[in-house]
């Protein structure tokens, strides 16, 4: 049986297009983009997610020592293709222990990345307007700053920043394994080179059904 999509904001039931409407709704937050089941990777799983991505999907690349990856979502349906998209890695955290990441691409308004953070809104207001970028990384070849957020949960770290137009969220479990994205961090989109590069496939990651 195949399982329905849901709210990418609250992980609700949804209710499909019908004959006066398009769009999926949540009872809680209207319209949305459904939010498939995630699934563990394959090559040609990711291959499909990135061919149909209109934000990008981003990797780690090259991936730490250790790591894997460990989940693909993409919210979107047929109509609209996929504008979020949620990659997650698993392996050995900077101080010890197992260290989870997800990266999160979103339009602005979708709610994925927010809800992975365990905020209430859908967007992470207005970062960087009052403070310089606590780490800089680079994303598809550019330099690109992201800040924390200090409204989360105390067991994640969450970095959030701008990037080929789109929120990019990093959120991280142990929060310490915020240390990853201090040194040399660079991100790959996989919608350019996710078929050619070989990447190192572990299982399903329960953050991303959180």
């Amino acid at each position: 049986m195949r399982a329905e999509p849901n709210c990418p904001r609250c992980a609700s039931s949804l209710h499909p297009p019908g004959l006066w409407s398009s769009a999926w709704r949540c009872d809680a937050h209207g319209a949305v983009h459904p939010l498939r089941p995630a699934v563990q990777p394959t090559p040609e799983l990711v291959h499909s997610i990135a061919s149909r991505a209109a934000v990008p999907v981003w990797l780690p690349w090259p991936l730490a020592r250790g790591w894997l990856v460990t989940g693909l979502a993409a919210a979107g349906d047929e109509r609209t293709g996929a504008r979020a998209t949620a990659v997650a890695c698993t392996g050995p955290a900077p101080l010890g222990g197992v260290g989870e990441l997800v990266l999160v691409a979103e339009e602005p308004g979708v709610g994925l990345g927010a809800r992975y953070a365990g905020l209430t809104g859908p967007d992470p207001g207005n970062v960087g307007d009052e403070r310089p970028a606590d780490v800089k990384i680079q994303a598809a070849g550019h330099p690109t700053p992201m800040w924390t957020l200090d409204r989360t949960p105390a067991d994640r770290a969450v970095y959030v920043g701008e990037a080929l137009g789109c929120w990019i969220w990093a959120v991280l479990w142990p929060d310490s394994a915020g240390f990853l994205l201090i040194d040399d961090f660079a991100l790959t989109d996989l919608r350019d080179a996710g078929h050619e590069l070989d990447l190192p496939l572990g299982a399903l990651s329960p953050r991303l059904s959180a």
